[in-house]
């Protein structure tokens, strides 16, 4: 089926494919380990848009281009040199970002940005060249202002853009069309002696007046027929462009962390075909703004498809970009890179006869130190950890009770210091071999808690924002040692919960109570919900409850599941918490 979907895709993006450039970088990933649990952004999203935008035929891989870093000196044509000089202090960038400053790598993160800034630049110089659409998967920092910063906007890549092409000769109108769910307070601050551009925003906050922009606020919860009404208003008012800026903000969706709209997906793809349509013919250029909800990615992946190929097909619900990326480097790694076969070999004999050396501990008796290594820097985790301010990786196998142990060091600040570490073992759940993770441990030592980034029940230092990573690559590890899937205990309710897409508790009834808990605590935040849990202040139908720690799994192929079981005890019980923690118990 993903094969036949994935050619469906090629099909139509081939037949209906307009020439677009894509400009990104892998460094478009935000280097910030605490923004997700901070901000609820997901740092990748860059890389999902454009892996699906591949995957799926929307672009071939001749359209991508690699921005370059923006000089200074295009900056300092709109921003202060006080606000720029600030950019060099982790305390403004962990300000603009909502992090702690202990969280930030003050040169990757500045570097980010520019990079940012230099590819909506380059596009809007490419667009400009050809009439063709351009797409930047990193930029639209609408709130940098002249002398300000904020909003996860350390500067203002569109205002920056246009003050460059203008010293470059260009004297067209440029259009703004800022369809992000928040005002573009920034943008209008920077081009207010621009008289021959143009802002339209749609909105679902009210900021006050903006200097010479057409805004238009939504009531909130806004959905996808009054917003699409309003947008053929704004069209309506829009002057012909001889430069378009589109802000194709993903912060629209309904139940976005910030954005106060009501759109669907559907709803979104929709406005970005209108848009696309109003602008056939016009240079312009295309970026995604906000987006704070775990379907923001779809948003902006959406945006390209249609930009490239006018189709409307949403992305399959069930597509996960980071499994598919995985699975596809996994393919291109062969096993003797990675470890042994496993066979009992001649060699195997003559060192258990005391014939020869021992060589090197294999992990779960395949991977060798030098396969896990390379692994690791095939899916990239070793260049995220690099920009994160560590070096010189060593990996180190050891036996622990139970279980084989791998743990990563790598140095930081003259230290060397413990960056992963997990406990794996062959073991049989549910009638079927997996691969067991007794414990799994991802450590920032650099970072620090702090109101921003708290600290979570059985935490020791923060985290390094890769769990994600870490649980593919485990999947993929059991995939390559022929069993039938994942399986842990999680000690705790957030634990759970972060694993709750991909396993779910061998027990039904376990996994019942499991969903009703989620159900039921849906309006506490993750912290608050497994604080109380962990200090025995949730009450199951009115008595205390204990968590249990019980079995998770994660199969590679479907198996069956009671489902009738897990919806019966999803029904019959009920939570609540005690908003006092229980005597004698620290928060």
């Amino acid at each position: 089926m993903p094969g036949l979907r994935s050619l469906a895709y090629r099909l139509k993006s081939w037949l209906r494919r307009r020439d677009v450039t894509v400009w990104y970088s892998p460094a478009y990933r935000i280097p910030l380990s605490g923004l997700e649990q901070s901000a609820g952004v997901e740092p990748r999203r860059a890389d999902f848009v454009a892996w699906w935008l591949l995957e799926s035929g929307a672009v071939p891989a001749s359209s991508l281009r690699a921005p370059h870093r923006i000089p200074f000196a295009d900056l300092d044509r709109v921003h202060t040199l006080e606000l720029l000089d600030s950019l060099g202090r982790p305390e403004t960038l962990a300000r603009i970002f909502a992090v702690d400053p202990s969280d930030v790598p003050t040169d990757e993160l500045v570097n980010t940005a520019r990079l940012a800034c230099g590819g909506t630049l380059e596009a809007a110089r490419e667009t400009l060249r050809t009439r063709a659409p351009a797409l930047n998967l990193l930029g639209g920092f609408h709130h940098a202002g002249p002398g300000s910063a904020g909003g996860f906007c350390p500067m203002n890549d569109v205002a920056a853009a246009l003050a460059a092409l203008r010293a470059e000769g260009f004297e067209g109108t440029a259009v703004v069309l800022d369809l992000d769910a928040h005002p573009p307070d920034g943008i209008a601050g920077c081009l207010a002696s621009d008289a021959p551009s143009w802002i339209g925003s749609i909105s679902g906050s009210d900021w006050g007046p903006l200097t010479r922009v057409d805004e238009t606020v939504l009531p909130e919860g806004a959905g996808d027929d009054l917003y699409l009404e309003t947008l053929e208003g704004l069209l309506g008012r829009m002057p012909r462009p001889d430069l378009a800026f589109v802000l194709a903000g993903g912060d629209v969706l309904a139940g976005d962390r910030f954005g106060k709209l009501g759109l669907t997906l559907d709803g979104a793809r929709r406005r970005d075909l209108r848009v696309a349509v109003e602008l056939e013919g016009v240079p312009s250029v295309w970026l995604p703004a906000g987006g704070y909800s775990p379907n923001a990615w779809r948003v902006f992946a959406g945006t390209g498809t249609v930009v490239a190929t006018g189709a409307l097909d949403p992305i399959p619900a069930d597509y996960d970009p980071l499994q598919a990326r995985f699975a596809d480097i996994s393919a291109t790694i062969p096993q003797e890179s990675l470890g042994e076969s496993g066979d009992f070999s001649a060699a195997d004999l003559e060192e258990a006869l005391g014939l020869r050396p021992q060589r090197d501990r294999l992990l779960l008796g395949y991977y060798t130190r030098s396969g896990l290594e390379h692994a690791l820097y095939r899916y990239g985790i070793l260049d995220h950890l690099t920009r994160l301010g560590f070096e010189r990786f060593r990996v180190e196998f050891d036996r622990a009770n139970p279980g084989d142990r791998l743990r990563l060091f790598a140095t930081s600040r003259g230290r060397e210091e413990l960056l992963l570490e997990f406990v794996y073992e062959r073991r049989r759940v549910a009638g079927r071999d997996v691969l067991y993770v007794h414990w799994a441990s991802l450590r920032n030592p650099r970072a620090r808690f702090s109101e921003k980034r708290p600290r979570l029940p059985g935490q020791e230092v923060p985290g390094l924002g890769l769990a994600r990573e870490a649980g593919e690559m485990t999947a993929l590890m059991a995939k390559r040692l022929g069993l039938a899937g994942v399986a842990f205990r999680p000690a705790w309710y957030h634990t759970a919960f972060g694993a709750r897409h991909n396993f779910a508790f061998v027990d039904p009834g376990r996994q019942g109570r499991f969903e009703a808990m989620v159900r039921d605590l849906a309006g506490l935040p993750l912290r608050e919900s497994t604080l109380a849990v962990s200090e025995g202040r949730i009450l199951m139908n009115g008595q205390p409850y204990a968590w249990e720690a019980d079995e998770m799994a994660f199969w590679l192929e479907p198996a069956p599941r009671d489902l009738a079981a897990v919806q019966a005890e999803r029904d019959r019980v009920h939570f609540d918490w005690n908003r006092a923690p229980a005597e004698g118990r620290g928060a």
